[in-house]
């Protein structure tokens, strides 16, 4: 097997840093430099920084179909990866560009994109950059409805149902691992949701589209859901609505790691 990271393992024992266990307790969120939790449904640095740690070397291509505040460019300039993002949202896209750049690595290179991961043409975004596949894909994308993130039709958070969430992410990964080099790396980012009296399990339904598109299942990870934006100091009322109920309080978010076999 080809070498996908730059870890040493005659030095094994000095990464303590590197989670290798499949529950991710996460305490608080790294907040430095460009980093920054203002942005509504970002998720902690920790992740794609644990990620790139394991799956992808120093000088590969990130690609993230769903930029948002910019969190994992940023973290692959630390980290010495070049990287893709792509955001629907201009005033969105614009901000994270402004932050990216205070932390710009001249070692690397990293491209902004306005538009549609369902449909941009990937290609020739490749080529622009003389590379023909990305080395790691990473997936974060609105967990359907549970915040609307703008009007754009095309926005996963607008879908009407959950068919209709799934058939457009289908489309974003299609277009997202066609670009992937075979037996290198993507993840999914991805939490669950309440709706209706009943759990909506959007973590399984899209572990399960991926598997469908014959992406090979490596790791389910959990990583514990720290105080939301939603639930700020209201712990005590959540906690009453569960104990007077039948529900539980949502701590978990999904990470799903795949491997690209054909």
């Amino acid at each position: 097997m080809g070498k996908y990271n730059d870890l040493d393992l005659s030095k094994w024992r000095e990464y303590t840093d590197i989670e290798t266990d499949s529950l991710w307790i996460i305490d608080k969120r790294d907040n430095s430099g460009a980093h920054s939790g203002s942005y509504h449904g970002n998720f902690v640095p920790q992740i794609p920084h644990q990620l790139f740690s394991r799956y992808t070397k120093k000088g590969d291509w990130i690609l993230d179909p769903f930029m948002g505040s910019g969190t994992s460019v940023i973290e692959a300039q630390r980290m010495g990866r070049n990287s893709i993002g792509i955001e629907l949202q201009l005033d969105v896209a614009k901000e994270a560009y402004d932050r990216i750049v205070t932390e710009k690595n001249n070692d690397v290179k990293t491209k902004i994109i306005v538009g549609d991961s369902q449909t941009y043409d990937l290609n020739a975004v490749l080529n622009s950059i003389n590379t023909d596949k990305v080395q790691f894909v990473i997936l974060h994308p609105p967990y359907w409805d549970i915040i609307k993130f703008s009007e754009s039709p095309n926005d996963l958070s607008n879908c009407g149902s959950i068919n209709d969430f799934l058939d457009s992410f289908g489309k974003v990964v299609d277009n997202a691992t066609a670009v992937l080099e075979k037996n290198r790396y993507c993840a999914v980012v991805i939490g669950d949701k309440y709706a209706n009296s009943q759990v909506i399990p959007l973590g399984f339904y899209c572990m399960n589209l991926m598997i469908e598109k014959g992406l090979l299942l490596k790791a389910v990870l959990v990583k514990n859901f720290g105080e939301t934006k939603g639930k700020s100091n209201k712990q005590g009322i959540w906690r009453y609505r569960a104990l007077a109920s039948d529900f539980y309080i949502f701590k978990h978010e999904y990470i799903f790691v795949f491997k690209k076999v054909k």
